[in-house]
């Protein structure tokens, strides 16, 4: 995930717009280097503040401070934003990659919080601007394994599917069976209280706030527990084939075709060749 812009700003923009996306947009130069890890450390720094203001204690006893402090955040960082926009050859095309988007979802919620007081909270959707730590410290390398795990997911799309969709029948199964047998007198009030519980105990959870008390209701608990052991391990597999896949894709050279000269009847030319490469003579398209 990049930035959509060009490497670097063109000949016919001014000076200004090109120091300013050379120290915004760059990270060869020692001031591009210096202004990403000093972004970072204030987006951390706002991450922080607004955690921080949603302890009850601190809250009581520093809102105000923290509330300034976020409202210094938001300024900067909206300044940020307006000058990106401004430096970027490309003002929609950033606007509309996927860092223009948080970069401009990150100083949103300050203002819905007029609207809506919870939602300065979203704040935290900050911390996605530290993916450019990857451009930084130049991970960009490990993009590509991440685009493998995508890709392997893509492929399990449909055993996944089918993996869920079984599950919730056992669930449903499992939730209802205890319904029946423990019913309300031992906390199972309801079918949906029933499945709640079932998924709690497949997925080897397991809070306690609700327990079978009869023999049978406890025999049912154990057989959802062990069933949930077995079953935690099924879409580990399924990724995991569709990881070998991808890998032996990428690894696997691309074919050649079967284009044949009609010299020489020698074939395994490249689609864009125009000459054979064992007579030389123009091959017919």
């Amino acid at each position: 995930m990049t930035d959509n812009h060009p490497a670097s700003p063109t000949s016919e923009r001014s000076s200004f717009q090109g120091a300013v996306y050379e120290v915004i947009f760059g990270y060869d130069s020692r001031a591009g280097k210096l202004f990403d890890v000093v972004l970072i450390n204030v987006i951390f720094a706002s991450v922080a503040a607004v955690m921080l203001d949603s302890v009850p204690a601190v809250n009581a006893q520093y809102h105000a401070q923290l509330y300034l402090l976020e409202w210094v955040f938001t300024v900067l960082f909206t300044i940020e934003y307006m000058l990106r926009l401004y430096s970027s050859p490309s003002t929609k095309g950033y606007a509309l990659s996927f860092y223009g988007l948080i970069d401009l979802f990150s100083i949103l919620p300050t203002f819905i919080a007029f609207l809506w007081p919870g939602g300065v909270y979203l704040i935290v959707i900050r911390i996605l601007r530290v993916l450019r730590i990857f451009r930084i410290l130049r991970l960009m390398r490990y993009m590509g394994e991440a685009t493998l795990l995508a890709r392997a997911l893509l492929g399990a799309r449909r055993k996944i599917f089918v993996f869920l969709y079984s599950l919730l029948t056992l669930i449903i199964i499992f939730g209802s069976l205890m319904y029946l047998v423990e019913g309300p007198d031992n906390g199972f009030e309801s079918i949906p209280h029933s499945i709640y519980w079932a998924i709690v105990t497949i997925t080897t959870v397991g809070y306690g706030d609700i327990t079978p008390h009869t023999a049978l209701g406890q025999f049912i608990a154990a057989t959802a527990m062990i069933l949930g052991y077995a079953i935690i391990a099924v879409p580990f597999g399924i990724v995991g084939a569709e990881i070998i896949t991808e890998h032996q894709r990428m690894d696997r050279p691309e074919p050649k075709t079967l284009r044949t000269c009609n010299n020489c009847s020698k074939s395994g030319h490249d689609e864009d060749a125009q000459y054979c490469k064992h007579c030389g003579v123009t091959l017919e398209k």
